[in-house]
């Protein structure tokens, strides 16, 4: 997961309310989650 997917995740976040965001890498072998908070 690189530094451009985690601003993509900000940028949503950034756009709605949420404040929470949840990265998944699903082209690993093992599932790959990284949580994003703004």
């Amino acid at each position: 997961l690189g530094s451009e997917h985690q601003a993509q995740v900000m940028n949503y976040l950034k756009a709605t309310d949420y404040r929470l965001g949840l990265l998944i890498n699903f082209g690993e072998l093992s599932l790959k989650v990284k949580r994003i908070v703004k």
